[in-house]
């Protein structure tokens, strides 16, 4: 398996994905942005906008190669001279405060020196924490991971509990769900083979997940006062993006195409000053779940 076929198919997958989440939406459809790479590769970014369910989404193919520059390896802490990299992924920001931000990766990385891995994962970031829906979105994930390590789910939930943190604001991002990174078979007990597998599988999973956290809430009315708060929310997730996120911070550090590697952020955003919900109310206990290390399988 090359990495050029692996890099084939995850642009079909951003293909299928982007077409059953048409669908999902009802009214928009994606547009295309093909781009280059000076040092080698490139991609394909869709967005979609003011639709009927997502105010703003972006699904990126990239697949991008080149010399491992001195600033990759001080920052990156690569070990190489050439670097080939692909995969896909995925940001939605939607209208209703009731849906959450979902997010998802699916990447394939090797170095001139043979070494290889894979990463990935999804995570949700509701605006307003509802135990029963973070329930039925991890229940989805154990499943995909069951099917090929038992071990996988406890282990990249913990891993998500720990990357999707802002330290700053001692909270996580959202609930969480699975992340992976430099996984390979020496790591996994699975092959090369079976790791992509998981990515595709990861990946394909990603609509019908999406669809269910959709159904949730979409209906549901809301107010000012709710669009208020989930401007706020955003602005926990821009913060995150640009201050810790290890994929922005190669994209941009491994010269890839900023409007891509940017449309993560949402349409809009809000700050307030020392904004401290009050007790009781809805958005307070969704600042009381923000925690790492809850169940919520089982919980």
């Amino acid at each position: 398996m090359t990495k050029d076929y692996i890099a084939e198919q995850m642009r079909e997958l951003q293909c299928r994905i982007t077409s059953k989440l048409e669908k999902i939406d009802g009214k928009a459809i994606f547009s295309e942005d093909p781009w280059e790479r000076t040092e080698g590769g490139g991609g394909y970014t869709r967005i979609i906008k003011d639709g009927s369910v997502i105010e703003k989404g972006g699904v990126a193919f990239s697949k991008v190669y080149g010399p491992v520059s001195d600033l990759m390896k001080r920052q990156l802490n690569l070990d190489g001279n050439h670097f080939f990299a692909t995969g896909v992924s995925i940001v939605l920001h939607p209208k209703n405060p009731f849906v959450p931000i979902i997010h998802m990766n699916v990447r394939y990385f090797e170095l001139s020196t043979g070494v290889y891995w894979f990463g990935g994962g999804i995570d949700l970031t509701p605006h307003y924490v509802e135990k029963t829906q973070a329930k039925h979105f991890h229940q989805k994930l154990k499943s995909i991971c069951d099917q090929y390590n038992k071990e996988f789910y406890s282990a990249f939930k913990d891993q998500a509990d720990d990357y999707f943190f802002i330290p700053h604001r001692n909270e996580t991002r959202g609930v969480g769900g699975i992340f992976y990174d430099h996984i390979n078979e020496d790591n996994s007990g699975l092959s090369k083979e079976k790791l992509f597998d998981f990515a595709i599988k990861l990946g394909d999973s990603f609509p019908e997940i999406y669809a269910e956290q959709v159904s949730f809430g979409k209906d549901k009315n809301f107010t000012e006062e709710n669009i208020k708060w989930r401007n706020l929310r955003r602005g926990r997730y821009v913060e995150f993006n640009l201050v810790n996120d290890r994929g922005t911070k190669f994209g941009l550090f491994s010269g890839g195409r900023t409007e891509s590697i940017l449309m993560s952020l949402p349409p809009l955003a809000n700050w307030e000053y020392n904004l401290v919900p009050s007790p009781n109310t809805d958005e307070y206990k969704t600042i009381e779940m923000l925690k790492k290390s809850i169940d919520w399988v089982n919980g």
